[in-house]
């Protein structure tokens, strides 16, 4: 496409890292991405780039409602060293999920503590046709880099938010002047977010017995659902991998014989893209067709089903509770108390009681997702709090410690940050794991309580200067 032939550099070139259990801190993002700032500053504010951000972002599939995506103008800069770090976390993490998520499958007294839906518990337990429990995945952190410390957001098993707007993000970083002149400084790599999810998906297919020659994956969810740019640039990746990728609307799913069909033909391999419960919500005779072909176990399913009990935010008071002793190594266990925020679960007989002050707090639905119903008590009034401690209580949903993130200064690229000072915005990281390795990063931020999609969130881009 033509955005990937306007540019003067080569991006991606996957980074060199070892994992490291310590931070150096402060981190060395925080130093490079003052030295961006001060680039950017030494060019009066950079203004012209404001507005070549947003032309570049229109010529790509990093798009919201037709316009360019709201974007930071200074992306995260990591270094080789800070993401030997990232991938500890990362790893360490996902090294627990899949321990919880085997231990899920042949357990039913552990299965309880989850609560889920018995449609969605029976869905979770069905066959797994590769090694791996989870082999995509996002674990997303607050990450104080001044000292190193960090909490878990959440855990994300479904899908793959975050890679299109990362990668186009991080382009139109670079071609700024402030970016332009930062990598002749420094020279910077970026992830191949893209390349190593391909390679985890086909890497699954053959484990799995797969043989074909080219595989043909289908990324299944509903056609109101779905990304469909980002199954695009998914397309052109698969294909320099020797594999072909479709979108398929899950409603036209046939299974017979051993043989999954849409409306192209034969499947060889399915990336599950459907979130569990708005399948549940939706059903269809396809939605009956792709769970036949999973209890069957024929066709391999990456990202089955057995990755939900995870994705789930009741996994956070699982991993507090006495039932992971067994499953989980003491160093494991160390990590969680440290790292994983106080989670509970409520129900219609909760005392509400010890939630009340609540700017200490932050509510939660139980299956929800990209921050849909999340509420943060510091951004309610005490009358608004107790309704949503209600309402949470009534529905199953969690009650967990809110962590202030980390904040650093930025200012929203495109023409609605034109000349405007950088300020303080707090930053989440979310940590794409493929196969349970550590392969790239999508970090946002904002300034509200809540950096979701909803609450005016900036996309921001990364960029690794691997000799800092």
């Amino acid at each position: 496409m033509e955005s990937r032939t306007t540019t003067s550099f080569h991006l991606p070139v996957r980074p060199t890292f070892a994992a490291r259990p310590t931070a150096d801190a402060p981190l060395d993002s925080v130093r490079l991405e003052a030295e961006y700032i001060q680039v950017a500053e030494g060019l009066g504010g950079d203004a012209p780039s404001h507005r070549a951000g947003d032309a570049f972002l229109s010529t790509t599939n990093a798009l919201y409602h037709g316009g360019p995506v709201q974007w930071s103008f200074v992306p995260k800069i990591f270094s080789g060293r800070d993401l030997g770090y990232l991938a500890w976390i990362a790893e360490t993490m996902g090294g627990i999920m899949e321990k919880v998520t085997a231990r899920f499958v042949k357990d039913a007294d552990f299965r309880a503590l989850f609560k889920l839906d018995p449609a969605i518990e029976r869905l979770a337990c069905m066959p797994n046709a590769f090694p791996v429990q989870i082999p995509i995945a996002r674990v997303d952190i607050f990450l104080d880099e001044v000292t190193g410390a960090f909490k878990f957001c959440e855990l994300n098993t479904d899908g793959s938010s975050g890679m299109l707007v990362t990668e186009e993000v991080t382009r139109a970083n670079l071609l700024t002047a402030t970016g332009s002149e930062f990598a002749r400084r420094h020279g910077v790599a970026a992830f191949d977010i893209y390349g190593a999810c391909v390679e985890a998906i086909l890497s699954c297919y053959r484990d799995a017995g797969g043989s074909a020659a080219r595989p043909r994956v289908a990324a299944v969810d509903y056609a109101e659902s779905i990304v469909r740019e980002e199954i695009e640039e998914f397309g052109r990746v698969f294909a320099e991998h020797g594999a072909e990728l479709r979108f398929t609307d899950i409603r036209d799913l046939t299974y017979e014989d051993g043989v999954l069909r849409d409306a192209a033909g034969p499947i060889d391999c399915v990336w599950r893209r459907v979130v569990i419960s708005e399948m549940l919500e939706k059903p269809c005779a396809g939605a009956d067709a792709l769970m036949a072909c999973a209890e069957d176990g024929r066709v391999p399913i990456v990202g089955g089903f057995r990755t939900w009990p995870c994705a789930t935010k009741t996994v956070f008071a699982v991993l507090h509770s006495e039932a992971v002793e067994d499953v989980l190594t003491s160093a494991e266990r160390a990590f969680v108390r440290e790292h994983v925020p106080a989670t509970y679960l409520l129900d219609a007989s909760s005392d509400l009681a010890p939630f009340s002050e609540r700017e200490r707090w932050i509510a939660k639905p139980r299956d929800g997702y990209n921050s849909i119903g999340v509420r943060a008590g510091r951004d309610c009034t005490d009358v608004e709090w107790r309704a949503v401690l209600d309402e949470v209580a009534q529905s199953g949903g969690i009650v967990q410690e809110y962590v202030v993130p980390y904040a650093s200064s930025n200012v929203e690229g495109g023409v609605a940050g034109q000349d405007r000072p950088f300020e303080p915005y707090m930053n989440m990281e979310g940590l794409f794991l493929f196969n349970g390795c550590f392969s790239g990063v999508f970090t946002r931020c904002g300034q509200a309580s809540v950096i979701g999609e909803f609450a005016g969130r900036l996309n921001m881009g990364c960029l690794v200067v691997e000799g800092a």
